[in-house]
């Protein structure tokens, strides 16, 4: 029997002339459902469907591209409509045309560790070799400029016809956080739109230049700031960190769920605080319980990207402004993060050509 793969399926339909959903969206998450033999497939297939589609008259169409395209007798297709969702006011390549791919880093709920994982991530994708910037988007509780040892203010680029910020740099990484901005001991009491309208200004007044990944340090929850994030440029996906006890997976549902509500593709999902190695004995401790993340991860089919443990070098390079992968580039811990970079860089590309991917653990 040969094999029929979901980025077969994501390939046919992103080159079939529909107007009725929009095929960018159109990742492997969205093939529900794929069961075949040698002579006819069954598969579910969600989609985000405007207003009005003629749903039987798409499931037919369906049906016979695909009986035709896979050269089989007989296909059986079931869409499942997620609804009409916002469409962006601007496509990225408007407001951020050298930028590759944009990733939400983000959390249901706060303190688990959302920023250093941010942090190591952009680093370890540095390293790596790609062109990386990072927003940090939590405007309440900026952190970034702490963690990546930076306390100078961005300069401005008065050779555009427009004058823009230029992001501080170090690590490798292009920084935008409005604690550049504002004196460290300064509360930011602001509403929600303003707010918002600093995390716009970062994507339009900021010369960000050529980039692989620009990624966006998220405040926990799920507000303001990541719907005016959704609705200002189409993401390329969103990363839900989370802890491995049931109280911070339900929280990582409510955010995951509401990416995919908005359309968003996910790209996965990493556990931090894995476990703990006591370091006069080497013994495990799972502290915040085991593999929920993982668990979690295979509940929703989404890819896990791989777990991080609770380590006080972490934390110290954190403190001092040093990621880990740059200050014990040696480590098991140092290997780790820069696997799970490998890992998120593997799934956004797949996900973003309808390839299959391998994530590596």
């Amino acid at each position: 029997m040969t094999s029929i793969t979901k980025s077969e399926i994501v390939k046919i339909l992103k080159e079939l002339d529909i107007k009725s959903y929009n095929k960018d969206y159109i990742v492997l998450n969205s093939i529900k459902k794929l069961e075949h033999n040698d002579t006819s497939i069954d598969v579910k297939i969600q989609l985000t469907l405007e207003p009005n589609t003629d749903i039987k008259g798409l499931t037919s169409f369906l049906q016979s591209a695909l009986t035709q395209k896979l050269n089989l007798k007989h296909s059986t297709v079931e869409i499942e409509n997620k609804g009409e969702v916002h469409t962006p006011a601007a496509h990225k390549e408007e407001i951020l045309p050298d930028i590759k791919y944009t990733i939400a880093i983000a959390s249901g709920k706060g303190g688990v560790g959302k920023s250093t994982v941010s942090v190591n991530l952009a680093a370890a994708l540095a390293k790596q070799g790609y062109k990386v910037g990072l927003i940090d988007a939590d405007i309440y509780g900026p952190s970034i400029p702490l963690m990546l040892g930076v306390n100078e203010k961005p300069m401005i680029d008065y050779s555009e016809p427009t004058p823009k910020m230029l992001p501080v740099e170090n690590y490798g990484i292009k920084l935008m956080s409005i604690g550049f901005l504002i004196d460290d001991n300064t509360p930011i009491i602001w509403r929600g739109p303003m707010a918002s309208g600093t995390l716009k200004q970062f994507l339009t007044d900021v010369s960000w230049g050529e980039l692989d990944f620009l990624l966006f340090d998220m405040p926990p929850g799920t507000g303001d700031i990541q719907l005016t994030l959704v609705q200002s440029l189409p993401l390329s996906g969103a990363v839900i960190v989370t802890t491995p006890q049931e109280v911070s997976l339900i929280d990582a549902r409510k955010g995951l769920k509401m990416f995919e509500k908005l359309n968003v593709p996910l790209l996965g999902i990493i556990e931090n605080m894995s476990y703990f190695v006591a370091p006069d004995t080497g013994k495990t401790y799972d502290i915040f319980g085991m593999g929920g993340g993982e668990a979690l991860a295979n509940e929703l089919k989404v890819p896990f990207l791989g777990g991080i443990p609770i380590d006080p070098r972490i934390r110290i390079g954190g403190d001092k402004g040093v990621p880990i992968v740059f200050d014990l580039p040696e480590t098991d811990h140092a290997s780790n993060m820069l696997s799970i970079a490998a890992n998120l860089a593997k799934t956004v590309e797949a996900s973003s050509t309808g390839n299959d991917y391998e994530i590596i653990l």
